[in-house]
């Protein structure tokens, strides 16, 4: 094995391999989805070569140029003394080399600014944005585009405190893939992509007895558990008197941990590459004194464009606030758009489009809401000159939209778990723009409001691009940006006329209605704080919706395992408790894809299969992530590459000698998973199911858009959103998590087979809870409750 280091003394890279030690022999290791490192001893002084020193490029080779290991002295060498010798004291000095990415390491997470969760980009696109996040301008490293095809990943909780090779490990492991960085190229491969057939004769194949060091006992019920997920789907009712200004909430509101996704006051000298992706073709776009300015554009809609770097999921709330726009005359284009596709006005499904309009004067600049890639709502006219807030507010009563994905390799085959489509749900939208120049108690200027239109827009994206600025022909700037999603609350009025609203919120100061407090699940409960000014006047109907929370569980069996187990005469039943570490499980239905996933590696013996393999000289270099095919006594075992240690025979023909451990899925450590890392400890507050199911969402579809349609002192008359299923209905109880046929009859208010109907009221404070059921017997039911809190007179 040749040795080359470059000490970047201008002499270039010189070869080391006649200093190297017999005692330190050059050794590679490498880790699956970790930097590799390389060691060895030189002895100081050999040859006349320096020193190796602290950033000197390392290059091992093997003797037909094979590349084994490329990267950088990470700490100064450890010199050691041997003795003396004519000339004096003899030394030799460890080295320490680790591969290229640890200059990424160094420098970057290359995850970003703002968020934990990144949805929709993944394989070499992510890895490549992180590498750009890192580098900021170029480098070394790059990222190849050749390899297998990945397979769709669903979320990754990144982290911007780890090194870079610790979130490129993450989304590597997200698409059941590995990461490998050489000669300065990462490399991004499926598992497997690589196979080595190996038999006995090869080598010295070493797999571990069945012990519970190597081989995970067999499980066959499965109980894992997740993060917080929002759970029932609440409409609070309450009734204003024009004197009350606060509105208690029952339970604490849902929120996510991560409710910033972009923020800037643009008062650096460029654009923030953390959090931001510019198309400017005609140099249009600048930073100055007034924020982000643009100056025209090419007349292309879609060619100059302000993107934000990470995709944006459409769930919950999302509030996009635009501060200090000014709008110059003849502007032509979009600011605070969603596109689902490319950026072009037909793909947008929500933003303010700039244009121009003919008036009796001449033209003028107009403002206007767009929707579905259409004009929607009112024309606001800007004054010149005068700077506005543009808000632009999205509310989804579902907060994920994108489902986890969980692989796992079994007999071999990688097997996923999980749906790569997003979840369909409606979205409420409000656009208002509030005038900087007013008084600070002047309200927003609503100039859409699908509340008092249409209701909730349908055909809605489950993710977006956020694009600040498309300029077809822009002319003005923005001081300041921030998107936020603050968590699941939405306010609602309706009139005593009938006419409804959304009612607008925030903090105070900002030309909105109230402000919202979440609450805790600890059990403190939510409210909604009226501002003078707004409060709501006597006999109107304040809904507030929002979904309550609880922690994600599954619990599910291999029935066929169970049945076999209990052949014997045991009962058959192995179960297992854990949580889900990555990739994050946030609700009940990712519990269950992971559950499935680990059914699948802890009911095949081969799953739980480790051990080592040693030889010497493969025709093929070996990499973590490769597939060991190995056939032993006439069976062959698909094994999956963990670590490679390489280390020098020291000796001409060249000797390299190998040891690979290989560890399938249920046979790593919990905290190791390739496409699934566990944990045994489940969380403390999950809600154990008392049985296992057989198979993952045996539910119903939730009643998303179950609304109260009339409110009297004596009923309630609901529309629950969708026809029931055939024999089946609409089931009213007075409590949550009690439904089913015979299940307390004292609790059952009413069941409906159509899809409106009228429920009796008694009492003025009062609460009701409706799930879907089929025919089937027993029915199923939906997996979460609609429920409809009351405080209304009933006199």
């Amino acid at each position: 094995m040749r040795v080359t280091i470059d000490n970047l003394d201008g002499a270039g890279a010189r070869e080391y391999t006649q200093a190297v030690a017999a005692e330190g022999r050059v050794t590679v290791q490498r880790t699956l989805n970790a930097p590799s490192r390389c060691t060895f001893v030189v002895v100081e002084g050999a040859l006349g070569l320096a020193l190796p020193v602290r950033m000197a490029r390392v290059v091992v080779m093997a003797d037909d140029a094979t590349v084994l290991f490329t990267g950088y002295v990470a700490t100064e060498p450890v010199r050691e003394y041997v003795g003396e010798a004519s000339a004096g004291g003899v030394y030799r000095a460890r080295v320490t080399a680790v591969s290229d990415e640890w200059l990424l390491d160094k420098a970057s997470s290359g995850v970003g600014a703002f968020g934990s969760l990144r949805v929709g980009v993944y394989g070499r696109e992510f890895l490549s944005r992180m590498v750009g996040l890192a580098q900021v301008g170029g480098g070394p490293i790059r990222v190849a585009t050749s390899g297998g095809p990945l397979a769709a990943a669903g979320a990754i909780a990144v982290k911007p405190a780890e090194p870079w090779s610790v979130n490129a490990g993450a989304a590597a492991g997200a698409s059941y893939a590995g990461y490998t960085v050489l000669d300065g190229q990462i490399n991004l491969q499926p598992v497997g992509y690589t196979t080595h057939v190996l038999r006995d004769a090869d080598g010295t194949l070493q797999v571990a007895e069945l012990t519970t060091a190597a081989m995970r006992e067999l499980a066959n019920d499965v109980t894992v558990s997740g993060a917080e997920e929002p759970a029932a789907f609440v409409e609070e009712i309450f009734m204003g008197d024009g004197v009350t200004t606060v509105f208690g909430l029952r339970d604490a509101a849902f929120r996510t941990s991560a409710a910033t996704l972009v923020r800037d006051s643009f008062t650096e000298a460029t654009l923030d590459v953390s959090q931001w992706v510019g198309s400017d073709p005609g140099s249009k776009v600048s930073l100055t004194s007034t924020g982000l300015t643009v100056d025209g554009g090419t007349g292309v809609d879609g060619a100059t464009t302000v993107s934000a770097l990470n995709v944006v999921e459409m769930g919950g709330t999302i509030v996009a606030e635009l501060g200090g726009v000014v709008f110059g005359a003849g502007s032509d284009g979009m600011l605070a758009g969603f596109y689902d596709g490319a950026s072009v006005l037909a793909d947008c499904f929500a933003g303010f489009r700039v244009r121009q309009s003919v008036s009796g004067t001449g033209t003028v600049t107009e403002c206007v809401p767009v929707v579905h890639g259409a004009e929607v709502g009112a024309v606001f006219t800007p004054v010149a000159g005068h700077a506005y807030t543009l808000r632009l507010r999205l509310h989804c009563v579902e907060v994920q939209r994108v489902p986890q994905i969980y692989s796992c390799m079994v007999d071999g085959v990688v097997q996923r778990f999980g749906s790569a489509s997003g979840m369909d749900a409606p979205m409420d939208v409000v656009f208002e723009l509030v005038d900087e120049g007013g008084a600070s108690n002047t309200p927003a200027t609503v100039l859409y409001d699908s509340a008092a239109v249409s209701g909730s827009v349908t055909g809605t994206p489950s993710q977006c691009v956020f694009v600040l600025v498309n300029s077809t022909s822009l002319f003005g700037s923005i001081a300041s940006v921030t998107l936020t999603q603050p968590g699941t609350l939405w306010v609602v009025s309706t009139l005593p006329s009938g006419t409804m609203q959304t009612r607008l919120i925030g903090t105070a100061g900002t030309g909105v209605d109230c402000e919202a407090r979440y609450g805790t699940q600890a059990g403190t409960a939510g409210s909604v704080t009226f501002f003078a000014g707004r409060v709501p006047v006597a006999n109107e109907r304040v809904s507030v919706f929002y979904r309550t929370e609880r922690r994600s569980v599954a619990r599910l069996e291999n029935a066929e395992s169970v049945a076999a187990e209990a052949a014997g005469g045991g009962n058959g039943t192995c179960r297992w408790l854990g949580k889900v570490l990555e990739p994050v499980a946030r609700s009940s239905a990712d519990c269950e894809q992971a559950a499935l996933a680990v059914l699948a590696m802890a009911t095949a013996r081969s799953a739980a299969v480790a051990g080592t393999y040693a030889c010497v000289n493969p025709s093929v270099d070996v990499w973590p992530g490769d597939v060991l095919a190995v056939t032993s006594e006439g069976v062959t075992s698909s094994l999956l590459v963990r670590s490679v240690t390489v280390t020098d025979g020291g000796c001409v023909p060249e000797v390299r000698a190998y040891k690979i451990a290989f560890a399938n899925d249920w046979a790593t450590e919990w905290a190791d998973g390739l496409g699934l890392k566990l944990s045994e400890k489940i969380a403390a507050d999950a809600l154990l199911p008392q049985t296992a199911s057989v198979a993952a969402s045996e539910v119903l579809a939730n009643l998303q858009q179950l609304t109260v349609t009339g409110l009297t002192e004596t009923a309630l008359q609901v529309d629950a959103g969708t026809a029931p299923p055939a024999g089946g209905g609409f089931e009213v109880r007075r409590k949550d998590w009690a439904f089913g046929e015979g299940v307390d009859a004292m609790d059952l208010v009413l069941r409906s087979s159509v899809r409106s109907f009228t429920v009796p009221r008694a009492a003025q404070v009062e609460q009701f809870f409706v799930r879907m059921y089929d025919g089937s017997s027993p029915p199923i039911y939906s997996r979460w409750s609609s429920a409809v809190f009351v405080n209304w007179p009933v006199s």
